[in-house]
């Protein structure tokens, strides 16, 4: 059993030194986020810790003699006796498959939102470079440049005009 924890305690270790927690504590955005990201870090690190010095140790070899001679050999064989009859069971993992698909159909969904994201950042920024060389030409802008640019502006002035609705 101890061969098959140190196993995993080992695969562990070797995948938290490659997550790059930096590059994604850089993508968050709200300070939600990042609290909550570093609630994982800190709860990812803790187990990883545990991992490492708990369950990865061998454990300590009875030294049966030693007892025989303090307690008596017949209460002692009988405790050894027990002690090598425990068959500890080996962990089948039937949560993984369950939640594999999930997981993998959530990182389509994240694809998907990052590149609705990353349109909607593009269009945005559009929008701001628009704005701001509006805002430079404000001040020598004429009205009918304005209206060349935004015609449905000027039919609605033209309509309020027409229809004797000055807005008060």
């Amino acid at each position: 059993m101890s061969g098959t924890v140190k196993k995993v305690t080992d695969v562990a270790f070797k995948v938290g030194k490659n997550i790059d927690w930096d590059g994604m504590g850089k993508l968050l955005v709200s300070d939600e986020a990042r609290r909550e990201f570093s609630n994982l870090r800190r709860a990812f690190d803790e187990v990883n810790s545990q991992l490492q010095t708990k369950f990865s140790q061998e454990p300590e070899p009875i030294d049966w003699d030693y007892y025989r001679k303090g307690i008596g050999p017949r209460l002692v064989d009988m405790y050894k006796e027990h002690y090598e009859s425990i068959e500890v069971p080996k962990f089948v993992d039937t949560v993984t498959p369950q939640y594999k698909a999930k997981f993998d159909s959530l990182l389509i969904e994240l694809k998907e939102a990052e590149e609705k994201s990353l349109k909607e950042s593009e269009r945005l920024e559009k929008e701001i470079a628009e704005v701001q060389e509006l805002k430079k030409k404000l001040s020598t802008m004429t009205a009918d440049e304005y209206f060349e640019k935004h015609p449905e502006l000027k039919k609605k002035f033209d309509d309020e005009i027409r229809n004797d609705n000055w807005g008060y």
